[in-house]
């Protein structure tokens, strides 16, 4: 049995059934709860973004400028993982920053989700705060990645922000600091994170895709 509402008579009546939950669209201003409840009414939508209370909607991903830096980015993160009891890494996951930031990173690293650690899961299983390191796959500087995002992810705390811009052939790491942005310094083409002093990045052999390079670079550090 359907429920009902009654109305004056003259005017249809209206039933449960016939109130449809919005899609999702590009631009619309929504909560981080209004935007999970349309995104998960939504199974055919791989990937949608709050950013400042924005809906972005990603266009879709090419092979070389997205797919393949993306893969060589979580096979870093994962391979420390990996070797790091206590720290998770997390490909494409939504995220639940703020009350109207809810993002989904192409990759992230943090401990592990616990009651009042820095990130938990909430009863529906989405990651909630704010992790150690996010990292974002940019085709150039223009994308939100380095805009909305950057001013995002500061200003909740998340403690180290890696954007690959893969046009450009350039990788940028901040690190949190007095609650601003400052860019890590690389030593011989090396770039160690303030968080996780273990996770080493060779930004040359990323930037030319040298997979091997990069996994020695961070086993090297792993063995100190």
């Amino acid at each position: 049995m359907s429920s009902s509402v009654r109305a004056p008579k003259g005017r249809p009546r209206v039933t449960a059934r016939a109130v449809a939950i919005p899609p999702l669209e590009n631009g619309d201003r929504l909560t981080s709860v209004e935007f999970l409840h349309r995104y998960e009414a939504m199974p055919d939508v791989r990937k949608a973004q709050l950013i400042e209370g924005i809906v972005h909607m990603p266009s879709p991903v090419r092979a070389e400028s997205h797919g393949k830096p993306d893969n060589l980015l979580q096979t870093w993160l994962g391979t420390f993982a990996c070797e790091n009891p206590g720290v998770e890494a997390y490909t494409n996951t939504t995220l639940i920053l703020a009350p109207d930031n809810t993002p989904q990173p192409d990759a992230m690293l943090c401990t592990t989700p616990r009651a009042g650690g820095r990130v938990w899961l909430n009863d529906k299983g989405y990651l909630c705060g704010a992790p150690e390191l996010v990292c974002e796959v940019a085709a150039s500087s223009a994308a939100i990645d380095l805009h909305e995002k950057f001013r995002a992810y500061r200003r909740n705390g998340v403690a180290e922000y890696l954007v690959w811009l893969v046009s450009e052939r350039r990788i940028h790491w901040w690190t949190l600091e007095a609650q601003e942005y400052v860019e890590l310094k690389e030593h011989a083409g090396v770039v160690v994170s303030r968080v996780f002093p273990r996770l080493a990045l060779d930004t040359r052999a990323l930037l030319r895709g040298d997979g091997a390079k990069v996994l020695a670079t961070l086993r090297k550090q792993l063995a100190r």
